[in-house]
């Protein structure tokens, strides 16, 4: 019989990766383009091309994309992205028509969240909230092994949360989001403005990273790692917003655990430690109820790319998903008895 194989894409303001997916959420084959324009029809040639190189070494059965936007709830059109020119973008259709196969589309974090309880660190939990800590903050829902997506599809947009009233201007327009606190571009600003003062950090940031604009979050994570203790430091006031908000995002989701992805997680335990330090100190209701698991992602980049393919192939197969972490609470899980027929 042939493998069940599926595409995942994953599409960012300046590329598409995408892969082959098993049903096991192994990546068999990966291929990677630069996507040189934010234009509609650029990204969807490079979409076709990439799935075009895919399908001569592979039976591909479903394709799924992970885009960087807002994506409504049929799974079919991005309503907006800020990194691409995609405004009620159709692009599971166009993407059909190109490839003739069956397409899916969501949000990348949702695509990641489901890629995280299907086959990563959330196996096991019926409900968990992933947060994507990258240059802003992502995240998805999954309740009771469904992705929430809410009544328009736009669920799970965390780093919007406004955590301090008139607090640090946002891209979005709003003042005092969370992303602006406990983020990738958090440690950026902070970094370059450390190198433009000629701080000690900052020197050591700039011979790291080479030069001023390339200075990112990264830098500051490679400087705490090898033990400069301001980076570390700054690490940990990123880790404790973190806490706060999850904190917030308990009281009203309750989850049995929260799964910390994105660039800003490779910190590892220098920013999930003082997450959960804080978190702790101002759970509502602290000492007397139980605590959620604050942990790291398992899959890395690829996530998004494989919860696409696999959301994709479950789709096409119209049945719903079983976790295979989770298979032992699914099969066990009770059902109406059938009731006899009614005797004439």
């Amino acid at each position: 019989m042939a493998e069940k194989l599926s595409i995942g894409i994953d599409i960012g303001g300046t590329k598409v990766a995408a892969g082959v997916v098993d049903e096991d959420g192994r990546v068999l084959e990966r291929l990677r383009r630069d996507s040189p324009t934010t234009s509609s029809l650029d990204v969807l040639d490079a979409i076709s091309d990439i799935t075009e190189e895919l399908r001569r070494n592979h039976h591909i059965r479903s394709i799924g994309i992970g885009a960087a936007g807002f994506v409504d709830a049929t799974q079919s059109t991005v309503v907006f992205s800020p990194h691409l020119a995609w405004r009620h973008e159709p692009l599971r259709d166009a993407v059909s028509r190109r490839t003739g196969l069956p397409v899916l589309v969501d949000n990348d974090a949702n695509a990641a969240g489901w890629a995280e309880w299907r086959f990563g660190a959330a196996q096991n939990e019926s409900d968990l909230v992933l947060i994507t800590l990258g240059t802003g903050i992502g995240g998805a829902v999954v309740i009771d092994g469904q992705v929430y997506r809410g009544r328009y599809g736009i669920a799970g947009e965390f780093g919007h949360m406004q955590v301090v009233p008139d607090g640090r201007p946002c891209e979005c327009g709003n003042t005092g989001c969370w992303e602006q606190y406990a983020s990738g571009r958090v440690l950026a600003r902070r970094a370059k403005a450390a190198a433009e003062d000629g701080t000690v950090l900052g020197k050591a940031l700039l011979r790291d990273a080479g030069s001023l604009d390339a200075i990112g979050g990264q830098h500051v994570t490679r400087l705490a790692q090898a033990g400069d203790e301001e980076a570390v430091a700054w690490i940990g006031e990123v880790g404790e917003w973190l806490g706060s908000g999850i904190a917030s995002l308990a009281a009203a989701l309750d989850p049995g655990i929260f799964v910390i992805g994105g660039g800003v997680s490779d910190a590892a335990d220098l920013l999930i430690e003082p997450a959960r330090r804080t978190f702790a100190a101002s759970l509502t209701g602290r000492g007397y109820r139980a605590e959620a698991r604050i942990v790291r992602a398992h899959l890395g980049p690829e996530a998004g790319m494989i919860g696409a393919a696999d959301m994709s192939r479950i789709r096409a197969r119209r049945r719903r998903p079983e976790s295979p972490g989770a298979r032992v609470r699914i099969r066990g899980a009770s059902r109406p008895a059938r009731q006899p027929r009614r005797q004439r």
